[in-house]
């Protein structure tokens, strides 16, 4: 088998169910599998899964055991010889995994893969592509020198700015979102941390690919869709465990003085506060008109009662549709993708192409009974039901 694709699902129904739809499509012609771990959620996604996958190899876990160890469950019962880590809160395109398997076998001492991911909104997420967070790195971080000097190399290595979001090259830490490497080299890692509960893992299991002599790279030549915020809530537990995340990995791999650990205190603690009010949700007014990209007329007027607006529609020609697109850039406007009628590919292209803050996204997933979409990397997304 070519490639195993492990997702791991805790309260995030809707966002799993268009995910699944997307890896379907994109493993259509491949000899892969896609392995759904649920970390005991309470919100219908396993009645979800078994209704409408009941094909997809489900395991249930009795209780939440955190990301690291989740994927790790999953993946020992990965049958391919590449397995790719996926969050049930993204969409990949439908030439994805070919894409990125075409590229893993041209590599020489192969580490991880990520790929370029953009938010819900079109923009690019930095995380994408990182250097190792040193002291220094971490410092740059935490105190925003990266936005200052963007071009210096002293300053610049927090999201590897060397290296532009349109190149693939080398990066040393990857993020947990999309992680794709070969299953042996997954297992001589002994795959993540179990020690660290979320968010330090993605971190760990770079670094040691690279302290066993592999090569981490990031690859621009496909895009995939994170919603990011949808995933975890950014509270007051979200700042512990992500300070608790960052202290643990200084302290596996730079055990240094007591001037260094309380350095390292004081900055995971700025940073985790930063991270805490990064997060907390804007007031997003509703827009003012929505469109429709689909060629179903009536499925416009369906949804108008529903939005209690009406409901442009536009025909979906791909040029025409979106040079029509185009012309809403700057009006508070919502766009609805059809993926009964546009690919999933075609979607992400269109919500990267099209990005403006005054317009928002949202995607009509083929067979389902809903429209999705996330208006902000920082708060939970939307699901508007239509059946």
């Amino acid at each position: 088998m070519q490639l195993s694709i492990v997702i791991l699902n805790y309260n995030v129904r809707y966002f799993l169910e268009q995910c699944l739809l997307s890896v379907q499509e994109a493993i259509a012609a491949m000899d892969a599998e896609i392995i759904v771990v649920d970390n005991n959620s309470s919100d219908e996604s396993v009645l979800m899964m078994k209704e409408k996958f009941p094909s997809i190899k489900l395991i249930e876990n009795k209780d939440n055991f955190g990301f690291p160890k989740g994927n790790n469950i999953g993946v020992r019962q990965a049958k391919g010889k590449y397995v790719c880590i996926l969050n049930p809160d993204t969409v990949v395109a439908e030439d994805t995994f070919v894409k990125i398997l075409a590229f893993a076998e041209r590599q020489n001492n192969l580490g991880i893969i990520g790929c370029k991911l953009i938010d819900g909104t079109g923009e690019f997420l930095p995380e994408s592509k990182r250097g190792i967070p040193t002291p220094w790195v971490a410092f740059t971080k935490v105190f925003g020198l990266y936005k200052i000097f963007p071009k210096t190399k002293l300053f610049n290595r927090y999201y590897a700015q060397h290296l532009n979001e349109n190149e693939t090259g080398k990066a040393a830490i990857l993020v947990g979102a999309f992680m794709f490497l070969e299953k042996e080299v997954y297992e001589e890692l002994n795959g993540f941390d179990e020690n660290c509960f979320m968010y330090a893992d993605d971190i760990d299991l770079s670094y040691r690919a690279l302290q066993i002599g592999k090569t981490n790279c990031y690859f621009h030549e496909t895009t995939v869709l994170h919603y990011k915020g949808e995933s975890t809530v950014k509270d007051e537990k979200y700042m512990m465990r992500f300070q608790e995340a960052m202290n643990f990995f200084y302290q596996k791999h730079f055990k240094k003085s007591q001037f260094f650990s309380a350095f390292i205190q004081i900055g995971s603690f700025l940073f985790s506060v930063a991270k805490k009010f990064q997060g907390k949700p804007k007031e997003n007014p509703l827009p003012e008109s929505y469109f429709l990209c689909s060629e179903n007329e009536n499925f416009a007027k369906k949804l108008a009662p529903i939005l209690e607006n009406k409901v442009a529609f536009l025909d979906f020609k791909e040029e025409k549709m979106v040079n029509s697109c185009l012309i809403l850039k700057g009006k508070k406007t919502e766009i609805i993708l059809d993926n009964h009628y546009i690919s999933f590919k075609k979607c992400i292209e269109i919500i990267e192409t099209l990005k403006d803050k005054q317009v928002t996204f949202k995607i009509f997933p083929k067979n389902t009974g809903f429209i999705i979409g996330s208006n902000s990397r920082n708060d939970r997304g939307q699901i508007v039901k239509i059946e």
